[in-house]
C-alpha cells in the first residue's frame, strides 16, 4: 500500500542489503570486493579501478528466481596499473568471496581502446601541462606568465590511427584561463593551443601552437555579482500533497498507480530501471525488463586543430553515474520528493556513496482526457506523472535524464542538456562556417548530442517482433477517387539488419513492438509503439573516425536479438577504440528478430547550433521520445480515474479573480 504517512519533505532509500538479484551494489559489497582482491595480490600502489560495475545475473536466473531464494552477487572490476598502462578486467563474486575471472585487455592491440579516465588524471593533466616549457613559451607569448591563471581542461582524445598514440593512453587538454578561482573558465578559451599527454609515461606527446588570437575577456559567470539581484515579481507556487504520494517503495521495488519496477544505478548508466510493468486488472503485465540510457556521443563540426578531434562518449570514457549530483541541494525536484542514494567506487575501489542521487515525485500534468457530451456535461479527468530522474555533470554541460510515467501507461523519456556551452576564440563579428558567435570574440562550434536508449522490450512477455509503420498519401485512381485518402503500411522488421533503421516525420513513422504471443479483443497483437522525435542522426561523413566510433549514432533504431552481455551501443571501450564495437558487431550476424527476445536501441537529441541566448549558461535543450501502448490495452486503462483526479475544482472565486482545485 502506498506510505501515507510520508505528507511533506523528503525521504530517502538506501540499500544495504541486497534482497532482489537486480538491486543497485552496497558498500559493504563494494568493500568486500575489494578485500577479495587484495587478498588474491591484484592490488598495489599504482593499481587504480577506473571502472566498477554490478554483473548482473542471466535474464533466465531472474525470471526463474523467487523471493527467498540465494542468488549471486559479482562485481566486474577493470583495474589499471597506472605505472605501466597495462588494464586488466576481473570478475569478483561477492557471494563466493572469491576471484571467478582475470582477463588482461589487449590495449596495445587492434582495434584498442581505454577504460575510462580517473579523476586523479584530471588534476595530473593540470600539473603535467604547466610543468611543459613549450606550453610555458605559448602562454607567455601570449602574454600569460603566472600558471595559476590557467584551467588545462582532461579532454578525450578520439581515435585517428596517429602513430605516436597507437597503444598508449592518452589524453589532450585545451587550456583555459581564469580571472580567479571563482571565475568561470568556460568563457576565456586560449585559442590555438592543444597539449597531447601520455597519461603513462606523464610525457608530453606533442604540443599544437598556431597563431594568437586574442583570449576572450567576456564575463561569463552567471552569479548574483554580475547578473545583480534577483527579479521579485514571480509568486510562489507550492506543491503540496496532505495526505503524501501515491507511491511506495520497498528498497528498490517501486509501486505507482498501476506501475511497478525497480530502482538501479551504476557508476557508468547511472539510473537504470528494471522489470517494468503495469498492472491490468489482477494482473502485472510486463512491458520492459531493463531500460537505461547507456552511452552518448558529443561530436563537433569544427575542422580546427583545437576541436577537430572532440567526440565525447560521456559514459564510456567519463561515466555518467560517477559524474551524477547529489540532489540535495538546488531545486532539482519539487513537491515530495522520494531519493535513492546510490554506491559507486572511487578511484581506489573504495565505496562512495552519491547521496540523493536519484529523485522521484509526483507531478500535476494537466488534462488526460476530457469531453463535453450534448447536452453540454462535461467529464474531466486530469493527467498525472510519477518521474524519476538524475542529473550528471561531465565538464562544461550538465545531462539531466527523466523518465516519466503515465496514468494510460505511456513512458517517457527526456534528456535535458544544460550547463555552459564549449567554446573557442576568434575576432569579433568573423563568420565562420562551423562556429557561432554567442558573445564578442567567443564563438560555440556546432556539435551534437546523440544519446542511446537501450530498451530490452518485454511485451506481454520475451517474445517480441517489431513492425515500422508509415502513414502514406495515396494516388487519385479506384482506391482513392476524389484524393482524400490516405492510409497506412505495416513492415514486419525480420533481421537484425533489417532492425537498422532511420526515422521518418514526414510519414509519422513508429516502430511497433508487438507480442507474437497475446492478443486483445479485437484479436491484435498487444503493443506498444515507439515515438521518435526524429531529429538528425550523426552528421560527421562516414569516412570520419567517428562515424566507426559512434556507429549507433548513425541510425534511429537498432534491434538486435538479447544477449546476456551485450549492454554498450559503442562497446565495452570506446575511449582510443579504433570502432565498429558496440551495435555493429552485436547485429553482425544479422539474425532473425521475429517472434524472439529483443531489444531496441533508440538514438535522440539534440543538433545544437549555439546562440547568444546560451551564454552564460545555457537553458534547458530538451529532446526525447515516447513508448506508448497500442491495442495493449482493450481501451482507455483510465477510465477509472476520480473527477477531476481526485480534485474539486470551483471558479467561485469570491472576487479573487482565481479558480481553485481542492480536495
Amino acid at each position: 500500500m502506498p506510505d501515507a504517512t510520508h505528507t511533506h519533505g523528503t525521504r530517502v532509500t538506501r540499500v544495504t542489503t541486497p534482497s532482489h538479484p537486480l538491486d543497485p551494489l552496497t558498500a559493504a559489497e563494494l568493500d568486500a570486493g575489494r578485500a577479495v582482491l587484495q587478498r588474491a595480490g591484484l592490488l598495489g600502489d599504482s593499481i587504480r579501478f577506473p571502472s566498477v560495475l554490478p554483473v548482473e545475473p542471466r535474464k533466465a536466473t531472474v525470471l526463474a528466481w523467487k523471493p527467498g531464494r540465494a542468488f549471486d552477487r559479482s562485481i566486474l572490476y577493470t583495474l589499471l596499473d597506472t605505472a605501466t598502462g597495462a588494464s586488466r578486467e576481473v570478475i569478483v563474486s561477492v557471494t563466493q568471496d572469491a576471484v571467478t575471472s582475470d582477463v588482461p585487455l589487449e590495449t596495445t592491440d587492434a582495434p584498442y581502446g581505454q577504460p575510462p579516465y580517473l579523476f586523479e588524471e584530471y588534476e595530473r593533466v593540470d600539473a603535467i601541462v604547466k610543468q611543459n616549457a613549450q606550453w610555458r613559451e605559448a602562454m607567455a607569448r601570449r602574454g600569460v606568465t603566472d600558471a595559476d591563471a590557467a584551467f588545462c581542461a582532461p579532454l578525450a582524445p578520439g581515435y585517428f590511427g596517429f602513430e605516436d598514440e597507437i597503444g598508449r593512453r592518452i589524453i589532450r587538454s585545451l587550456t583555459f584561463l581564469r580571472a580567479d578561482e571563482s571565475d568561470s573558465p568556460w568563457s576565456h578559451p586560449v585559442e590555438g593551443l592543444v597539449v597531447t599527454i601520455d597519461l603513462t609515461s606523464g610525457e608530453v606527446v606533442r604540443v599544437h601552437d598556431e597563431g594568437d588570437v586574442p583570449t576572450p575577456e567576456i564575463d561569463g559567470n552567471y552569479g548574483p555579482t554580475r547578473v545583480g539581484p534577483a527579479r521579485t515579481s514571480l509568486k510562489p507556487i507550492d506543491i503540496t500533497q496532505p495526505e503524501g504520494p501515491s507511491f511506495s517503495v520497498d528498497g528498490s521495488y517501486v509501486r505507482w498507480e498501476n506501475w511497478s519496477f525497480r530502482i538501479g544505478f551504476n557508476a557508468r548508466e547511472g539510473l537504470v530501471l528494471n522489470q517494468v510493468a503495469f498492472r491490468d486488472g489482477d494482473e502485472d503485465r510486463s512491458v520492459l525488463y531493463r531500460a537505461s540510457v547507456p552511452e552518448m556521443v558529443v561530436p563537433y563540426g569544427d575542422t580546427s586543430p583545437n576541436r577537430f578531434w572532440i567526440s565525447y562518449f560521456d559514459a564510456g570514457e567519463y561515466l555518467l553515474g560517477k559524474n551524477a549530483n547529489p540532489l540535495s541541494l538546488g531545486c532539482d525536484c519539487l513537491g515530495v520528493i522520494h531519493y535513492f542514494d546510490g554506491v559507486v567506487a572511487d578511484d581506489n575501489g573504495h565505496a562512495q556513496t552519491i547521496p540523493q542521487v536519484i529523485c522521484m515525485h509526483e507531478e500535476d500534468y494537466g488534462v488526460l482526457w476530457k469531453h463535453t457530451d450534448l447536452d453540454g456535461n462535461a467529464d474531466v479527468r486530469r493527467s498525472r506523472r510519477l518521474v524519476v530522474s538524475y542529473f550528471s555533470t561531465v565538464g562544461n554541460y550538465d545531462y539531466g535524464f527523466f523518465w516519466y510515467f503515465y496514468l494510460d501507461g505511456t513512458i517517457q523519456v527526456e534528456a535535458k542538456a544544460t550547463g555552459i556551452v564549449f567554446n573557442g576564440a576568434g575576432v569579433p563579428g568573423e563568420h565562420s562556417p562551423h562556429a557561432l558567435e554567442i558573445a564578442p570574440g567567443l564563438f560555440a562550434p556546432v556539435h551534437q548530442h546523440l544519446f542511446c536508449a537501450r530498451l530490452d522490450v518485454a511485451i506481454d512477455g520475451e517474445r517480441n517482433a517489431v513492425d515500422e509503420v508509415d502513414a502514406v498519401g495515396m494516388p487519385i485512381g479506384p482506391d482513392n477517387p476524389r484524393g482524400n485518402a490516405f492510409t497506412f503500411t505495416r513492415t514486419r522488421l525480420r533481421t537484425e539488419n533489417e532492425g537498422a533503421r532511420m526515422a521518418n516525420p514526414a510519414a509519422a513513422r513508429s516502430w511497433h513492438v508487438r507480442s507474437t504471443e497475446r492478443t486483445n479483443r479485437m484479436g491484435q497483437p498487444t503493443a506498444y509503439h515507439l515515438l521518435p522525435q526524429g531529429q538528425p542522426t550523426l552528421l560527421a561523413q562516414p569516412e570520419a573516425t567517428v562515424s566507426s566510433r559512434a556507429a549507433f549514432a548513425t541510425k534511429h533504431l537498432w534491434t538486435s536479438v538479447y544477449k546476456d552481455d551485450q549492454l554498450w551501443p559503442a562497446g565495452q571501450y570506446p575511449n582510443q577504440h579504433a570502432g565498429e564495437a558496440g551495435l555493429p558487431t552485436y547485429t553482425a550476424g544479422d539474425r532473425p528478430i521475429d517472434g524472439t527476445d529483443i531489444v531496441l536501441w533508440h538514438t535522440f537529441g539534440p543538433t545544437h547550433l549555439p546562440r547568444p541566448e546560451d551564454f552564460p549558461v545555457m537553458p534547458v535543450d530538451y529532446s526525447g521520445f515516447l513508448f506508448k501502448p497500442f491495442g495493449f490495452f482493450d481501451e482507455n486503462p483510465a477510465l477509472d480515474l476520480p473527477d477531476g483526479a481526485a480534485a474539486s475544482c470551483s471558479c467561485s472565486d469570491h472576487g479573487t479573480g482565481a479558480c481553485t482545485c481542492a480536495h
